[in-house]
C-alpha cells in the first residue's frame, strides 16, 4: 500500500484510471461491474489507503442495504437477546443493521430517528418506548421511512406490528398456575414503561374470569426500567402488608419477579411447589437469566428467534413493495409454557 491518503470517491477513480459512476457502481454492488475491472478496483485499492465513507455514499443512493434497529434499553439481557436475533435475521437477508438504543428516554428516541433519516435507510426495525414515546415524532418517521414495529406497539403507527400474542400467553400460563395450584394475582408496574403489560394485564383479567376467580392486581411503585430492583422493594412491601390474597403470584415480567424472588428471599420465605414452600411465583418472557434464578422460575418464553425473523420478512415485503404492501398487520407469535421450580 502507498503512503497516499486518497480523501474522497472522486480523488480514488482519478488514481485508479476508472471512472466515478462506475467506482461508485462497484461499491453498491461488486459484481454489478465486469470481472476486468473489478480486479482494477481491487488492485487500486490494495495499493491506496482508501475506503468508502458509507454514510456519505448513502446520501447519493436512492436505496441503501442499511436497516436501523432501535431498542428501548440495551443493557437488560431480553432486548439484547433480541437485538441479536433480528440482526442475525437482517444479516441472512442480505442486509446491514446498524442497531441504536434509546436507554428509556423518549428525548434520545427521537434523536435516534432524526439520525436514520440522514441515513436513508431501506427501512426501520422499531421497539419503541411506547407510552413515553414521543407519539407525534415517532409517526412523522414511520411515513417517511418504511418502518415494522415490534416487541411493543403504539396504535396505528407503523406499517406493521411483530410481537407476542399476550392473550394466548397469560391465559396460558394463568390456566397452568390454576390447574397446579392456588389461583395467581398479578404484580405489575402501577406506570408500566411498555405497552405489554396493559395487555398482559386485561388478558389476566380475562383469564381469572373465566376459570370463575377473583381478580387481585397489586401495583408496583416506581418508574423506569429498573424492575428488578422495583420487584424486590415493592414486593417486600406487598408480602408485609398481605396484598397478595393467595400463595401464587404470576408476575407480568420476569424482571419483576426476580425482584419479588430475591424479596422472599429476604423474608425467609421458600418459593417452589409442593408442601413446605410458602409462594409460588411465575413470570412471562423467559428472560435469559430465568432458568439461572433460584429457584428457576416458571414463566411464558416469548420464540425471540421467530419474532425477529417475521419481524424482517415484513420489512423487507414493505421494502420490495415500495413502502405498500397492503394494510397494517398485527402479527403475534405464540408462547410455550416453561415450567421450573418456582411454581
Amino acid at each position: 500500500m502507498s503512503g497516499r491518503k486518497i480523501k474522497n470517491m472522486e480523488e480514488f477513480a482519478a488514481v485508479s484510471g476508472i471512472s466515478r459512476p462506475t467506482v461508485s457502481k462497484y461499491f453498491n454492488d461488486p459484481d454489478s461491474v465486469r470481472v476486468t475491472t473489478r480486479a482494477r478496483i481491487e488492485a487500486a485499492l490494495d495499493q491506496y489507503d482508501y475506503r468508502p465513507n458509507v454514510f456519505a455514499v448513502n446520501q447519493n443512493r436512492r436505496l441503501t442495504k442499511i436497516v436501523g434497529i432501535v431498542v428501548p434499553y440495551l443493557a437488560d439481557p431480553f432486548f439484547g437477546e433480541i437485538a441479536r436475533n433480528v440482526e442475525q435475521s437482517c444479516i441472512a437477508a442480505g442486509l446491514s443493521p446498524i442497531l441504536f438504543s434509546s436507554h428509556g428516554d423518549a428525548s434520545y428516541e427521537a434523536d435516534i430517528l432524526d439520525n436514520l433519516r440522514g441515513l436513508r435507510p431501506a427501512g426501520v426495525l422499531l421497539a419503541p418506548l411506547g407510552r413515553s414515546s414521543t407519539r407525534s415524532v415517532v409517526e412523522s418517521f414511520c411515513k417517511e421511512v418504511p418502518t415494522v414495529l415490534f416487541d411493543s406497539y403504539i396504535d396505528e403507527i407503523g406499517e406493521d406490528f411483530v410481537g407476542s400474542n399476550n392473550d394466548q400467553s397469560i391465559a396460558l400460563i394463568v390456566e397452568y398456575l390454576c390447574r397446579t395450584g392456588e389461583p395467581p394475582c398479578l404484580f405489575e408496574m402501577a406506570t408500566p414503561s411498555n405497552p405489554n403489560s396493559n395487555k398482559r394485564r386485561a388478558a389476566y383479567i380475562k383469564a381469572m374470569e373465566s376459570h370463575g376467580h377473583p381478580v387481585n392486581v397489586v401495583k408496583a411503585a416506581g418508574v423506569g426500567w429498573d424492575f428488578e430492583a422495583i420487584g424486590c422493594r415493592e414486593g417486600g412491601r406487598a408480602i408485609a402488608e398481605g396484598l397478595f390474597s393467595t400463595n401464587t403470584i404470576l408476575c407480568s415480567n420476569d424482571r419483576l419477579a426476580i425482584g419479588l424472588l430475591a424479596a422472599a428471599y429476604q423474608r425467609g420465605l421458600r418459593v417452589g411447589r409442593g408442601s413446605g414452600h410458602a409462594l409460588r411465583i411465575a413470570g412471562h418472557d423467559d428472560h435469559p437469566f430465568a432458568r439461572y434464578t433460584c429457584p428457576p422460575l416458571t414463566t411464558v418464553s416469548q420464540d425471540y428467534k421467530a419474532i425477529s425473523r417475521k419481524s424482517v420478512a415484513a420489512l423487507l415485503e414493505r421494502i420490495e413493495g415500495g413502502g405498500d404492501a397492503g394494510d397494517r398487520r398485527s402479527i403475534l407469535v405464540e408462547g410455550k409454557l416453561v415450567m421450573r421450580d418456582s411454581a
